[in-house]
């Protein structure tokens, strides 16, 4: 039987019930969102109710904007799990009515979209909700469950497959498989909702030059003549992946602006499993070509990963230079700055000098980070 890995996310929730507020959890679609809603019902036994809003004899149950109706629905629960909330129709309204009519049950209502169920939300449960993130299993989560050896023996492994919940324990050919379905099945299934995106091929091709672009700046209006679309069509699918989890942006950091770039950004993505699976390339990293993006896209997903689990409030950029010096990485927290490198190997290419500038501008060193202090990073 595969160990049990704690999520994090699990105990920011348990800190926040029965404080008078909806709590939101938000997540890609199978990331466990739906596994430790349940287990956090089990705890209450049969005080406990999981509903799944995708059913439409559920959505019927909660169509009324009634108090008393929406009461007598949910029942005499102590705590109730709303899953895929957004499926209900005027769900902001009704959380509302709840939370201000019944303020002893703790609701906690599940999404993979924030692009959808956030704007439902935000304005009727102002002040209302706490909003936690859950992710693929962080490197914190799986050290947690053995111990730092067993996480640098997977380390190779995370950087092919990934670490979704369903894939991390399963052998390779298995972890392909499910990574292709999880891919192909489910990375779309919220996104073809809304308006004007109609076709999963040209969310898959985009998504399949973003996969190849990784660590590099990327051009709205080149993606666009690409794919056949215009540059607006491309900003608003790429903040639909973004906010369905699929991928994530840095912007560049300029306060200097006759030195440095300033409107380019990169996209990363939240799983370097989902990555690799829309170019199809698990391959041993001995033989691969892109180590380097690879890498880069791995600690950089994993440092946001550390930041919302450890409820570090950051601003993360990159930055580069017209000169094309650049820094891989950069937070800024509490009016502090810091760089990072992200290298797999370490090659004598004259790092310092390529950094200098930023060195210089920002008065901040930066920090080297490989497979062998990789810990120090994320932990």
């Amino acid at each position: 039987m595969a160990k049990i890995i704690k999520r994090i996310a699990g105990e920011r929730i348990r800190e926040r019930l029965f404080k008078g507020k909806v709590i939101v959890l938000y997540g890609a679609r199978q990331v466990g969102k739906t596994t430790l809603s349940k287990k956090i019902l089990e705890e209450f036994g049969d005080k406990g109710r999981y509903l799944n809003c995708e059913l439409l004899s559920v959505q019927n149950g909660l169509a009324e904007m009634e108090a008393e109706k929406l009461k007598s629905y949910l029942g005499n629960y102590k705590i109730v799990v709303l899953d895929e909330a957004q499926n209900i129709p005027d769900i902001g309204k009704k959380l509302k009515i709840m939370v201000d009519t019944y303020p002893d049950i703790q609701i906690i209502a599940t999404s993979s979209s924030s692009f959808d169920l956030a704007g439902k939300i935000s304005e009727p449960l102002t002040g209302r909700i706490f909003t936690i993130i859950l992710y693929p299993f962080s490197a914190q989560e799986i050290v947690d469950s053995s111990d730092r050896f067993s996480f640098d023996a997977k380390l190779e492994r995370l950087l092919r497959f990934g670490s979704y919940p369903e894939v991390f324990s399963l052998p390779d050919k298995g972890a392909e498989e499910r990574l292709n379905e999880i891919a192909s099945d489910y990375l779309y299934k919220d996104i073809l909702k809304f308006e004007g995106v109609r076709k999963s091929n040209a969310i898959k091709d985009l998504l399949q030059l973003l996969a190849l672009q990784i660590s590099g700046e990327v051009s709205y209006q080149e993606l666009g003549q690409a794919l056949g679309v215009n540059r607006l069509t491309v900003q608003k699918y790429i903040t639909i992946l973004e906010q369905s989890f699929v991928i994530f942006q840095l912007r560049a950091l300029s306060r200097n602006k006759r030195k440095e770039i300033s409107k380019n950004v990169k996209i990363y993505f939240t799983d370097v499993g989902i990555r690799n699976s829309l170019i199809q390339n698990y391959n041993p990293l001995n033989i691969r070509d892109d180590v380097g993006q690879l890498w880069e896209n791995f600690c950089i997903a994993e440092r946001i990963k550390a930041n919302n689990n450890n409820g570090r409030s950051v601003n993360s950029y990159f930055w580069r230079s017209y000169e094309k010096k650049e820094v891989d990485y950069i937070e800024e927290s509490g009016g502090k700055i810091q760089g990072y490198e992200l290298k797999w190997n370490i090659t004598k290419t004259g790092r310092e000098s390529l950094v200098k500038d930023f060195t210089d501008i920002y008065h901040s060193n930066v920090r080297m980070i490989t497979k062998k202090n990789i810990e120090d990073f994320l932990l």
